[in-house]
């Protein structure tokens, strides 16, 4: 082949483009941005919108459904899910993937400000975000102190952050878990209904008061001078200060008829570590960075501050995901080592050592050369990228070893050394080149899988085709040159013990297995049928499951306490967690969350906002073992089920995209109440069955809210806006910010007009609340409002734009989801559905359904794609068929493999067999190819046959066994993410090599006769 003969001829240049090669590698592996999992996010948005005093039934009318129907426009919208509870409405867009997130983002963005003006004007927050994998935290730590006031830990909390926002890579840094500081103006309702003062008047005072209108400028002389009012408040007392009221030469001051202080916000949000008081902050990182340099530049902060912080504060880490990415990379670089050293085992066992070294100098080239594309590409190291690095260990040498085993084979035979390396590489040359493509065909197909998934997956294809590629590149250029100034023509008694027992096993068994398959074609063929057709009915034993569990030692546990629950009571039972987990030996620090979600510590884990009757703890255990973590589980689950007035979930993380639990039942149709209904039928049937745990239903429980009811007739009549009214008991009941106030170090604060913090409104509050007209009359509230208790759902959800309820629940570790899910549904398959309403299946299923629906057509494509590069090689149709029939054989040892080890037909095992589809044809490629060649030299169709078949023996089984090993480790202890691929891509090799050897030859002698009517054919 030309590209041999030219490397070998030129082989200056060729070692200096693999050395820049290898240099653009070794600076890339140390520059690239490390982190434990891809960094990927779908295209999609969340809107929040925060109405304080509305109801889901408000929130829904007023903000939900205008949103949905104007973001509904646009196109490419995959699902839009929604959710109106109390003053809070969440409504979460995801596109199609493929999509331009930045373009979707600025769509939203467009669509939302065009109804802006239709929702209602005194919103709280409306914040609109982009979906993005760096909003996970890297660090959450905490300050620590049960005496010190929130005022002094916030202030301790600023100088971490001012100092890690300076470092290059840091994304932000949060503080949470503090009440905010705000003026609060608590108006006493006595002295307001003694004076007869609405509140609108107290606001007017409030705001005309501060507020800085510049005067102009006044020339005095040669000068000119900018006239300043006097402006905004510089501090409380001017605020206190502020005239409500001038009458009769009397003024009334806002400090007579209100209480006005620095204080703090009602704490929605407040936080523990090991049960001490505390408060978080968090830290992202930017991407494209490198965790490890950062983290050290965050250590040398966090130390030099940390010695800095007052007597009574205590500073500790509560999650660092550096120990994760750290102890994650590090595994998988032992695993791809311990590879390495299994196939220089394989090769060293069975070829001299001039030729082994030839052979493993392409590993090191062939990794580093694929490093560089990677980063390249836009990829860093992670689980992904080093798992497609093992994947192809093990391949990568197949061409270096065919091609080696074919130049010695013609040194042997007397050619030079340049003569052989030239004529050995060019007669199998594009054979590798067909077998490595037919390999990257394989993995191709699974870059343009959509979703999330193929978004988490996608640099594993890509890493495993940069690597082959290098290979082919490699073998065919450097391999040939360093062949040709190197090895060395081996006598028959210098080979190794190994080589001589295959010689001896090739000439005296597999000879006489290969002479009674080529002489009885037919049976063969129909045994290996009946093997494939009984592999595929074992297939049912083997079960099949989406992602597994995170295998980290970290746990969630989710408290919900009843709707309506106070605070106050939703900390009581955390209190009572709390005190169940210092009895465990397990944990090394866990933090509480009352009213809020831990922080976003993994990248499919969200955080719930604020909300009364929520608790969450996460749990950091000092080690992971995997039964004795299920041990632990088991336990805590049972010890936290007895603790009453609350559900308790312990929840592990699970790998994949983000789904709202692995098993969702939902229901759709239009009447909240007949939601209701139904879906507290549906919670019986998923508690009911063996293997749920955690099972929720988001309509379980009601709530009573009174509900205020504006007289509109006597309103108008009174000359009473409606907005007034509202306004007016917002501001009694939730607090009304009115303005802001800056002090002289630049910090704003939030002027409040509402009640005292320690007196709760009544609602015999209503009779001393005035309200005035247009005409400025005083008119009392409880004259055109009266209160009404009604009953009515604490949320309602969308999906996509109908209403509906999802009943979720997690499954047991160890049983399969599917089969728990199917479980549910033939329960719920009878049910009695009313018109208009439906079921369907979300969860783990939905999402399979999705990925491995992508997967399926990934492989179909990927074969359409082999087959036509076998058919440009062959020239011809029947050839590929009997390349192909290596394929079945694959799929026997594939469903044996999991069935025996125990392992699901998981995502990942897809990926291994999709991938072996493009593997196991190598083998009957270079079969059948030198069969071709050796019938062209004139041998008869058997002769061509066996000949080819024993020659091609030893380099079949060496490709195989560097496979295996280079497979090995990462299958032994990678986990149950990796085992399925790697026991699929084992499994499916050795009954395919195995079969292989016998059936292909079967194959080519029971269709030789049409071949030959096809190549005369094809002239």
């Amino acid at each position: 082949m030309k590209i041999s003969r030219s490397a070998i001829d030129n082989h200056q240049f060729t070692v200096v483009i693999v050395f820049l090669l290898v240099v653009f590698g070794l600076v890339s592996f140390y520059s690239m941005p490390r982190s434990e999992d891809p960094m990927i996010a779908p295209p999609g948005t969340t809107i929040t919108i925060v109405y304080p005093g509305a109801n889901p039934t408000d929130m829904e009318e007023l903000i939900v459904n205008p949103i949905e129907e104007v973001v509904n426009e646009l196109e490419d919208i995959k699902e839009i899910k929604s959710t109106a509870e109390d003053g809070l409405a969440v409504i979460n867009v995801e596109f199609l993937s493929g999509s331009d997130p930045d373009e979707k983002y600025s769509q939203i963005v467009e669509k939302v400000n065009s109804i802006r003006k239709d929702l209602p004007p005194d919103l709280a927050a409306l914040r609109i975000l982009k979906w993005t994998i760096t909003n996970v935290c890297i660090l959450q730590a905490a300050l620590i102190s049960e005496t010190a006031p929130y005022r002094q830990l916030v202030k301790e909390a600023e100088n971490f952050k001012d100092l890690l926002e300076k470092i290059r890579g840091v994304k932000s840094v949060d503080i949470l878990a503090y009440p905010r500081q705000q003026i609060r103006i608590s108006l006493d309702l006595e002295k307001t209904a003694t004076y007869r003062i609405p509140f609108r008047q107290v606001i007017q005072a409030i705001q005309t008061s501060n507020i800085n209108i510049p005067g102009g400028t006044v020339k005095g002389g040669l000068r000119e001078f900018t006239i300043k009012t006097s402006g905004y408040y510089k501090s409380v007392d001017d605020i206190k200060n502020t005239v409500v009221q001038s009458a009769n030469g009397k003024i009334l001051f806002l400090k007579d008829i209100a209480d006005v202080k620095m204080g703090y916000d009602e704490q929605q949000y407040f936080a523990r570590v090991n049960g001490q008081r505390a408060i978080f902050f968090t830290v992202t990182q930017k991407k494209g960075t490198n965790i490890y340099s950062l983290r050290d530049k965050i250590e040398k902060v966090l130390t030099r501050v940390e010695k800095q912080l007052s007597p009574g504060i205590r500073f500790s880490v509560v999650f660092d995901q550096t120990q994760s990415v750290r102890r994650r990379l590090n595994g998988f670089f032992i695993n791809l080592l311990q590879g390495l050293l299994l196939v220089g085992l394989v090769i060293f066992l069975a070829v001299n050592i001039r030729a082994a070294f030839i052979v493993m100098l392409v590993i090191p080239i062939s990794i580093l050369t694929a490093t560089g594309m990677i980063d390249l590409s836009g990829y860093g190291l992670q689980q992904m990228t080093i798992s497609g690095f093992v994947i192809a260990l093990g391949l990568l040498v197949d061409n270096a070893i065919v091609v080696t085993e074919n130049i010695s084979r013609f040194m042997n035979q007397g050619y030079s050394a340049k003569e052989a390396a030239i004529k050995g590489t060019g007669q199998i040359a594009w054979a590798i080149i067909s077998s490595t493509l037919t390999t990257i065909l394989a993995f191709f197909p699974m870059i343009m899988i959509g979703s999330m998934t193929g978004d988490f997956i996608r640099s594993l294809p890509l890493t495993v085709i940069f690597t082959l590629s290098a290979s082919l590149l490699i073998s065919l250029t450097l391999t040939p040159y360093v062949s040709s100034r190197f090895l060395k023509t081996s006598k028959k008694d210098s080979k190794r013990l190994i080589r001589r027992l295959l010689d001896r096993f090739i000439e005296k068994r597999y000879s006489s297995i290969l002479t009674k398959s080529v002489k009885h074609p037919v049976r063969v063929s129909i045994i290996a049928l009946i093997v494939f057709a009984l592999s595929l009915g074992l297939f049912p034993f083997v079960g099949l499951s989406f992602f597994p569990k995170a295998e980290k030692p970290q746990l969630m546990i989710d408290i919900d306490t009843p709707v309506g629950t106070s605070l106050e009571e939703t900390d009581r039972i955390a209190g009572l967690v709390e005190s169940k987990l210092k009895t465990y030996d397990e944990p090394a620090v866990f933090a509480t969350n009352v009213g809020h979600g831990n922080p976003r510590i993994y990248y499919n884990m969200i955080p719930k906002s604020e909300k009364s009757n929520f608790a969450q703890i996460f749990v950091l255990l000092k080690s992971y073992r995997p039964q004795e973590f299920q041990n632990f589980v088991r336990k805590l689950r049972g010890d936290l089920s007895l603790i009453p007035g609350a559900k308790i979930k312990v929840k592990e993380f699970v790998q994949g995209p983000p789904i709202e639990a692995p098993i969702a039942i939902r229901i759709l149709g239009d009447n909240v109440q007949k939601l209701r209904e139904i879906a507290k039928d549906v919670e019986a049937a998923v508690f009911s069955t063996k293997g749920t745990v955690n099972v929720h239903n988001p309509l379980g429980t009601v709530k009573i809210n009174a509900t205020v009811l504006i007289n509109k007739e006597k309103a108008g009549m009174l000359g009473v806006p409606l907005a007034e009214i509202n306004r007016t008991i917002r501001a009694s009941i939730a607090g009304l910010p009115v303005s802001s106030f800056r002090d002289a170090d630049g910090k704003q604060y939030d002027i409040v007009v509402r009640l005292p913090v320690d007196k709760d409104f009544r609602f015999s509050d209503f009779d001393r609340i005035y309200v005035s007209s247009l005409t400025g009359n005083l008119i009392p509230l409880n004259q055109i409002v009266k209160v009404k208790l009604e009953t009515t759902p604490h949320i309602i959800s969308h999906y996509n734009l109908q209403r509906n309820v999802t009943i979720t629940a997690d499954v047991v570790g160890g049983i399969s989801v599917e089969r728990v899910t199917k479980s549910i549904i033939r329960r719920l398959k009878d049910y009695p559905l009313p018109k208009g309403y439906r079921f369907e299946t979300g969860g783990e299923i939905e999402s399979r359904e999705e990925s491995f629906g992508s997967m399926y057509r990934a492989m179909v494509v990927a074969l359409i794609a082999i087959f036509g590069v076998l058919v440009l090689q062959f020239r011809s149709y029947l050839q590929p068929v009997i390349v192909f029939s290596a394929i079945p054989l694959a799929v026997v040892g594939s469903i044996l493999a999991l069935l025996v080890t125990g392992y699901s037909f998981s995502f990942s095992a897809f990926v291994g067999l999709t991938s072996l589809a493009g593997i196991v044809v190598n083998n009957s490629i270079i079969l059948v190819d030198y069969t071709n060649q050796l019938r062209r030299e004139g041998m008869t169709v058997d002769g061509a046959i066996i000949q080819a078949a024993k020659t091609r023996f030893i380099p079949i089984l060496l490709t195989v066994g560097t496979t295996i090993g280079g497979l090995l480790p990462l299958t032994l202890q990678g986990g149950t993410l990796w085992a399925p691929l790697g026991w699929t891509i084992i499994g499916g090799l050795l009954t395919s090599t195995l079969l292989t050897l016998v059936l292909v030859p079967a194959l080519y002698k029971m269709l030789s006769g049409r071949l030959v009517l096809e190549e005369k054919a094809a002239g």
